[in-house]
């Protein structure tokens, strides 16, 4: 479901009801200029972001994310307890607001992302918009956001989060925008739940 024109405190009091957060800005909906197929390819080659999880996974799970959005933030709660099974590589976008680029840039250069990002999205969870962070975002960071946000385009998704993986029981590429529990990500990604 897309839903647009919501401010983010409406986004963030339903998020039992929503499973993504859709651009700020209306627009006509997305285009895919990539098919399904190479989305996994085309995301693999030029997504920037950090990683978490299983660093030895073969196949890696990406997820383009904003840091402004709740429902990542159940995403990332969700994915903890396949850390040690998944590789997952969290890829941040600017699609939200004012706060997505600077925080997306914050996590980016952490020293310990898993950590900041755990803190981010429990501030995010409690209502407090998540961490602070320098409006001066080094050009090089400015530059693989907005990058990670064009790649979000050419896939043709207009929300977050936004999963991108081949599936480990049958190697077929799937993609689905939304928060999800972890025994329907676990299928999703074809690994045993926890």
């Amino acid at each position: 479901m897309i839903f647009r024109h919501l401010s983010l405190a409406v986004l963030a009091s339903s998020t039992l009801l929503l499973a993504a957060c859709s651009k700020e800005e209306a627009a006509a909906p997305a285009v895919s200029t990539v098919a399904p197929a190479q989305a996994y390819d085309a995301v693999a080659a030029s997504a920037k972001g950090f990683t978490v999880g299983a660093l030895m996974g073969a196949n890696p799970v990406y997820v383009l994310f904003d840091p402004q959005c709740p429902h990542c933030s159940q995403l990332w709660k969700a994915s903890q307890p396949l850390n040690t099974k998944v590789k997952f590589i969290w890829v941040p976008v600017a699609i939200i607001g004012p706060k997505s680029l600077p925080q997306g840039a914050a996590l980016m250069q952490s020293s310990d992302p898993v950590q900041a990002m755990s803190a981010h999205e429990a501030s995010l969870l409690a209502g407090q918009g998540g961490m602070s962070a320098s409006a001066n975002v080094p050009a090089d960071v400015e530059a693989a956001i907005k990058s990670n946000t064009q790649l979000l385009d050419s896939l043709g998704a207009d929300s977050v989060p936004f999963i991108v993986a081949k599936n480990a029981r049958n190697g077929q590429v799937v993609t689905k925008a939304g928060a999800m529990a972890t025994p329907a990500l676990a299928e999703l990604l074809g690994v045993s739940a926890p």
